[in-house]
């Protein structure tokens, strides 16, 4: 087991280039099975998800040839086996395989959802999704089993608002018979990213981006080219990086319109963020941050996958921050660790109230999921001493040469053995 090693104290400055959205990779090679011909997926992000994605598409007997940053999946000879454990298990995202194992093949045997430990990840509103559309959804041995004769479309209202079922409703009706409505969609980036792949292959989608989305199915599509869309979480990251280490950053290839809450509550601290076309510059400072209030919030609002990351620089904001998770009441595993390094945080229900300290002080900790690795490299970096992290493959799901980047940025990271 790796161990990640952070002399804290140093700005960031440069520039760095952000990888393709990791959270619509999962979705979209999923969704390339649903084509009758080889489909390629470019501005991969090399990340452990993809790598798991490739090892399963593969154990269903589809082609699947990687280049860097480049991915061709062949769908043509896969078949239909069921995946109770194993690599499913892996994967937080594991149910878009339902959704576009559901369109390919009507039937669908899915572990439940693996991936980081958020505390459970309901997908009642994808099995309402799948029962509108016809399928019979049952349980078995820990594996749910979706099947139907002929998917028809239906109209769908989420109760919630969710990426995960929006995606997968999609996904399945995009090759049933008749037409769909998802009303209360997610308005995630990436969900319009997926609903671009799937008009490339020959589906009819409309609204994807707005809160009703209308699927005219189709009986077959085709494989097409399709680069994905910037990270904004990563993007997001390496704000809060340059912004906590008091540097100055310039971060490209974004769409800072996916950012513009983050850039907000930046601004609001007292951060200076510069924004262009295809870049911002975040520039921090060694005074203390003004102290802000946080809400995540579905898409357009603060995302939730940065309620961490953020959570590391209100520690040296002045006075009390609260940050309010609103998506996940379980993600704030992160704050045991934060505390060990000196950090006054009290959770109380879905809400952190962060007291700003002076510094964080160098400490052992452990990385419980994803982006709580975020928040502890950020940490890390702001840390008097060297701060030791485990728990790095939780890291390496989902942020490309993460360590690579912040050494051309000046961090002084590196990786031991444990």
């Amino acid at each position: 087991m790796e161990k990640i090693m952070i002399q804290g104290g140093k700005s960031l400055k440069g520039q760095v280039d952000i990888s393709g959205a990791k959270n619509s990779a999962v979705a979209l090679i999923p969704a390339a099975i649903l084509a009758d011909s080889p489909t390629i997926i470019d501005n991969l992000p090399e990340i452990r998800d993809v790598e798991v994605y490739s090892e399963i598409l593969q154990d269903l007997g589809a082609d699947v040839s990687r280049e860097p940053f480049s991915i061709q999946i062949d769908p043509t000879h896969m078949s239909n086996k069921p995946m109770p454990n194993g690599k499913i298990k892996k994967l937080r995202a594991s149910y878009y395989l339902m959704g576009a194992m559901l369109g390919k093949f009507n039937r669908a045997a899915v572990g439940l959802p693996g991936g980081c430990n958020l505390g459970p990840r309901p997908i009642d509103q994808h099995i309402k999704g799948f029962e509108a559309l016809g399928a019979k959804v049952s349980q078995e041995q820990g594996m749910l089993i979706v099947e139907v004769d002929r998917l028809v479309g239906n109209r769908i209202y989420l109760d919630v608002v969710s990426v995960g079922a929006t995606i997968n409703i999609m996904l399945a009706a995009a090759r049933a018979e008749g037409t769909t409505y998802i009303e209360n969609a997610a308005k995630e980036p990436e969900i319009i990213d997926v609903a671009t792949l799937l008009n490339a292959m020959g589906a009819q989608i409309k609204g994807a981006g707005t809160d009703v989305i209308r699927i005219t199915g189709v009986s077959r599509l085709k494989g097409c080219r399709h680069s994905i869309i910037p990270d904004r979480i990563e993007a997001g990251t390496f704000m809060i990086l340059a912004a906590a280490t008091a540097g100055d950053v310039r971060v490209e290839n974004i769409i800072p319109k996916h950012l513009e809450s983050l850039i907000a509550k930046l601004s609001e601290m007292g951060v200076d963020v510069e924004v262009s076309d295809d870049f911002v510059r975040v520039k921090g400072k060694k005074t203390p941050y003004r102290h802000i209030d946080i809400k995540t919030l579905p898409y357009p609002g603060f995302p939730t996958d940065l309620q961490q990351p953020i959570t590391s620089l209100l520690t040296s904001a002045e006075g009390t921050s609260i940050v309010t998770d609103n998506i996940y009441h379980n993600r704030f595993k992160h704050v045991d660790e934060l505390k060990r390094m000196g950090a006054n945080i009290k959770v109380e229900g879905r809400s952190a109230l962060i007291e700003g300290v002076s510094q964080l002080q160098a400490a052992r900790v452990k990385a419980t999921d994803l982006r709580a690795g975020a928040a502890l490299v950020i940490a890390g970096l702001m840390a008097e001493g060297v701060t030791e992290i485990t728990g790095v493959e939780h890291i390496d799901r989902g942020y490309q040469n993460f360590e690579a980047k912040l050494r051309d940025l000046g961090a002084q990271i590196w990786r031991e053995q444990e």
